[in-house]
């Protein structure tokens, strides 16, 4: 099981790193909301024809309460938070975008502290803040903060780490293409309204649609959404530290760092070297941390939901047992 979070893991910290050169590019002609909408649409609708030919829609019979899950954790994750970051990038810049977005971990923590009483170590609440440290140098200084575009930035990173949270114990189903696939479906239907409110369909000129663009567009849906997202959502429910998976946020900008200097010729100085170390060792920091003693497990839905029921039990009213009297009286 090591080995395969180790690999999902990896997955994620490099194909997600590199989506923000490939973001970059297919937003030169195409319109930033309705790019994503058709991203999930194409990534969501492959999968789910995949997992109909495998036979896992019909294992799983995703009805009513599956769907309603999968709105949920799709719309917290891929509309209130990758698409508020599309909008808000059009005001913010980037450096200043990974920065906001590094508090994932931060909010996960809080979450899981609130929610389900899981308490960090002193370990890893320092890789905790080791990682905001590292992100920080790495973006240096910004000469301009919009307070709007920033607030909504934020609220993506709470927003991503409540959907995580609630995606541990939601009723989804277990196939992961599966759950993958309802979600980003879900989440394609609202980044299309909102596209579509925000004047975006009048932006779409075909014919100016570049090549470049077009395989740009083509590689976030068969590596950002295919195999990355359902990455991440199968390392959600395997079992393995919230905050150990929200670490993606850390290390993102320092792939999309290297990967423009590897591509796009994009110069790396000692900062970027030295913030790449402290990033690093933020993520061992917490890759090595135990969880404080008398902690809680990681909540999943086997754990939660008898939890769930027995405090549902425990709220219940009790009801009087009836004495012998009283039932002559009720008697015919």
């Amino acid at each position: 099981m090591r080995t395969k979070i180790a690999v999902a893991l990896g997955t994620v910290y490099v194909v997600w790193g590199s989506t923000y050169l490939a973001i970059a590019v297919a937003d030169r002609t195409l319109p930033p909301l309705l790019m994503l909408a058709a991203r999930f649409a194409l990534a969501g609708g492959l999968l789910y024809a995949w997992s109909t030919w495998r036979g896992d829609v019909r294992a799983a019979r995703p009805g009513r309460h599956e769907w309603k899950a999968a709105a949920i954790v799709g719309g917290l994750l891929l509309f209130v938070e990758t698409g508020g970051v599309a909008w808000a990038e059009q005001r913010v810049a980037s450096g200043l975008t990974a920065l906001l977005i590094a508090a994932v971990p931060l909010f996960t923590a809080l979450l899981d502290r609130t929610f389900f009483g899981i308490r960090l170590s002193l370990g890893a609440l320092a890789g905790i803040a080791t990682g905001l440290l590292g992100v920080a140098v790495l973006v240096g200084a910004s000469v301009h903060v919009d307070p709007v575009g920033a607030a909504v930035i934020l609220g993506g990173a709470l927003a991503w780490a409540a959907g995580s949270a609630y995606g541990r114990v939601a009723q989804l189903p277990q196939a992961p293409f599966l759950s993958a696939a309802m979600q980003m479906l879900c989440a394609a239907a609202l980044l299309a309204v909102a596209g579509a409110a925000m004047g975006e369909v009048g932006a779409v000129h075909p014919a100016a649609i570049s090549a470049a663009s077009l395989a740009s567009f083509g590689y976030l849906v068969v590596f950002g959404s295919i195999l990355a997202f359902t990455a991440y959502g199968w390392l959600l429910r395997s079992g393995a530290s919230s905050v150990l998976v929200s670490t993606y946020a850390y290390v993102n900008p320092a792939i999309a760092v290297l990967l423009g200097w590897l591509f796009a010729g994009e110069p790396v100085g000692g900062r970027e070297l030295a913030a790449g170390a402290i990033i690093l060792a933020s993520v061992g920091m917490l890759v090595l941390a135990r969880h404080a003693p008398h902690e809680d497990a990681e909540p999943t839905p086997e754990t939660v939901g008898p939890y769930l029921r027995r405090k549902e039990a425990q709220d219940r009213p009790v009801q009087p047992v009836p004495r012998l009297a009283d039932l002559r009286r009720m008697a015919p």
